[in-house]
Parts: structure tokens; C-alpha cells; sequence
């Protein structure tokens, strides 16, 4: 059975998995100077996740938490199988200002030019993700409605987000759920669509 729950910092280096899978490797790698590689970035994210005033922070982001089975089928307890982290769109820069301190020490490159990814007036869904053997199983679409809960109990208007122009089973889904677009922008080196709910 699954459960949605808001994060513990004790889940940071699974969150900071779901993440980087949410991002996509190439992605990861556009984001790292030379030299480095998914590993050193895995460990900037986890950093990040682990910290309260970051973009991905533990305390931004709800988890499905799944069975843990053995490899015998045996239940060993419940891990995080999916993650939505969202924030406040006002909030951005502010939150933002971490990854760019990390970002130059950890992984060698320098992102303070980078542009905006939201603005005031959305709860910006930054990541969103499921472990490949818990999908299609519904669990996206909870999450994306716990966002759409907290959006609404935090008395902002809509749930943002951006989806890669190349990923149409990711737009296909937020559509199923009612996000609608709004505009086109670029981040991580691709084509984004700006959409909202």
C-alpha cells in the first residue's frame, strides 16, 4: 500500500535519487563543471536535500513511501518510491542561492546567471519522480494531487511546473491530472513548457 507523507531528513539520499532521475542524467551532467561527473553530484544533492534552506529540501518535498521487499518477497519495511519537491514560486531566488554556493564548491561551475524557473503566485513543482518498478501503479498522479492540497492549503493559486518539449509521456500525464499550458522557457540546457494547474 502506498503512502503519502511529507519527507524526513533520514530519506535525503533517496529523495536525492528520485531527483536526479526526475532531472535525467544529461541534465545532471549540463549542471557539473568539467571533470566531474554523477557521483560528485549525487553527493551535492543529497547536501541539498538534506538542508532547510534549499530548493530541495527535505522539507519541500512529499514522499510515496512503498513496501521494501526482500528478494525472497519478504516485507522489510517501507522505502520512498516517488517524490514531489515544491515550493513557493516567490521564494525561488532566495532558495536558490544554496544550490549556486554548492554548486561552485562541489561540483566546479558557477550558475549565478542562471534564469528563473518560476515566479510568485505558483507552488512550483521543481521534481517529480517514481522508481521505474513502481510505475504505472497511479502513484504520479497521487502526488501530483498532494502537491495540488498543499498548493491550496498554502493559499496558492496554482501548482507550476516545467516539462522537457521532448518528454510526451511526462505531458500526457500532467494533462491527465488538469495542468494546462501556459508558456514556453529553457533550463537545464533543453526546450521546457511552462504549464500550471
Amino acid at each position: 500500500m502506498i503512502e503519502i507523507k511529507n519527507a524526513q531528513k533520514e530519506q535525503s539520499a533517496e529523495i536525492a535519487r528520485l531527483i536526479m532521475i526526475a532531472m535525467t542524467d544529461d541534465c545532471c551532467l549540463y549542471f557539473c563543471g568539467v571533470g566531474y561527473g554523477l557521483d560528485d553530484f549525487r553527493r551535492m544533492m543529497i547536501s541539498l536535500v538534506e538542508r532547510e534552506d534549499s530548493l530541495y529540501s527535505y522539507k519541500n518535498t512529499l514522499v510515496a513511501l512503498g513496501d521494501d521487499l526482500s528478494a525472497e518477497g519478504r516485507l522489510q519495511g517501507k522505502k520512498v518510491v516517488g517524490i514531489a519537491v515544491s515550493y513557493d514560486g516567490a521564494r525561488h531566488h532566495e532558495l536558490r542561492q544554496s544550490f549556486i554556493e554548492v554548486a561552485r564548491e562541489q561540483i566546479g561551475k558557477d550558475h549565478s546567471d542562471m534564469g528563473g524557473e518560476t515566479q510568485a503566485g505558483e507552488l512550483y513543482l521543481d521534481s517529480l519522480a517514481v522508481l521505474p518498478e513502481y510505475r504505472r501503479q497511479g502513484i504520479a498522479q497521487r502526488l501530483l494531487k498532494a502537491t495540488k492540497e498543499k498548493a491550496d492549503q498554502m493559499k496558492l493559486p496554482c501548482v507550476g511546473l516545467l516539462v522537457d518539449e521532448g518528454n510526451p509521456a511526462g505531458q500526457a500525464l500532467y494533462a491527465s491530472v488538469g495542468f494546462r499550458y501556459v508558456n514556453d522557457n529553457y533550463w537545464g540546457g533543453h526546450p521546457m513548457k511552462h504549464l500550471i494547474l
